[in-house]
């Protein structure tokens, strides 16, 4: 017994040196340490040892146990060291080098300027509502009194996908499904992308934004319009901001007007900003035609309402002094980190 535990260790100890790698270094262990380990088998014979001998045997399995376990332990931290070494010089780290600096992203000037305009009007009772920016030819056109033969369904217009199904030119869509949808009264406005057949330059894009707004109720009246675009305008520009209304054409509005704000780079007194007038244009509104509410199931005798469409990127251009509309499509990083 005494020489088989002496080849055991002697082979153990062998096997432990010309062990390179940790894996193989723990391979040994389980191969004479573990369950089924040849030292394990020796113990597990213990009880055909004569009874007289077990305790001198069982001592020399302790030693043996002993010496293969401190000869694993040795060799693990030199192979961990070794390992650590290779990494270290494998990974140099360069400390004199400058870090790198974890770039933020911030919001665009468009959603900037959206944000604060559904923050107007939510402040004063709005629901923001979206619908689809496919939107079908009657939602887009005929239930806004925008007949067959208008020039607004011209193909150079609008980007048709087949003649009931269309890229919508405007977010009134919106309006007319909210009207179908939801119960009376109505306050909302419906921010979101449109599509046009525009060539592109400084002020017009095939695609761009618009929000638009309307509120349907008893006893709506133009005044209500005024008010609330009076109020908008000075929230949006500055509170010595004033509006003026001219009279205007949209078939789904009626009486219809565009609306100017007094320049807030001038206060009105005339500068290049406002080409000298003093005013800026920013918006057309109106009263909702009575045949608009007809074809929405709403009985224009008893309701009346007001409508109105802005351009996000106009409010943008404007708010922000820009002179390009393509600046804020040209993900040019020196002009959006100015935001």
């Amino acid at each position: 017994m005494k020489e088989k535990l002496q080849k055991i260790r002697e082979e153990a100890i062998s096997q432990i040196q010309s062990s390179k790698e940790l894996s193989k270094l723990n391979d040994v262990r389980v191969a004479f340490l573990g369950k089924k380990g040849e030292l394990t088998a020796v113990l597990k014979g213990m009880k055909d040892v004569l009874p007289q001998d077990r305790p001198a045997v069982g001592q020399l399995v302790n030693e043996t146990r002993a010496a293969i376990e401190e000869m694993l332990e040795e060799t693990k931290k030199k192979l961990e060291a070794a390992e650590l070494e290779f990494k270290l010089k494998q990974e140099v780290i360069d400390v004199t080098l400058p870090a790198k600096k974890n770039r933020i992203g911030h919001r665009h000037p468009n959603t900037i300027a959206l944000e604060e305009v559904e923050r107007i009007f939510v402040g004063m009772g709005y629901e923001v509502v979206e619908g689809p920016e496919v939107e079908y030819d009657y939602y887009n056109f005929e239930a806004l009194n925008i007949p067959q033969d208008h020039p607004a369904k011209d193909e150079q217009d609008t980007f048709y996908i087949n003649n009931k199904i269309l890229l919508r030119t405007q977010t009134s869509p919106v309006q007319v499904r909210t009207m179908e949808t939801r119960p009376l009264p109505i306050r909302m406005i419906a921010p979101g992308r449109v599509f046009r057949s525009d060539e592109v330059d400084a002020t017009h894009s095939p695609s761009f934004h618009q929000i638009e707004g309307m509120v349907i109720d008893k006893n709506i009246t133009f005044a209500d319009l005024k008010g609330t675009l009076a109020e908008f305008a000075k929230e949006l520009f500055g509170k010595d901001t004033k509006v003026k209304f001219r009279p205007h054409h949209f078939p789904f509005t009626e009486p219809s007007a565009e609306v100017d704000v007094t320049c807030f780079k001038c206060g009105g007194s005339g500068c290049r900003f406002c080409k000298g007038s003093g005013w800026i244009e920013i918006l057309g509104c109106g009263m909702i035609h009575p045949k608009v509410l007809r074809m929405s199931g709403i009985d224009p005798e008893v309701y009346s309402g007001f409508a109105f469409g802005v351009g996000l990127e106009r409010i943008a251009l404007l708010k922000y002094e820009i002179d390009d509309m393509r600046l804020l499509y040209e993900n040019d990083d020196r002009f959006l980190s100015q935001f």
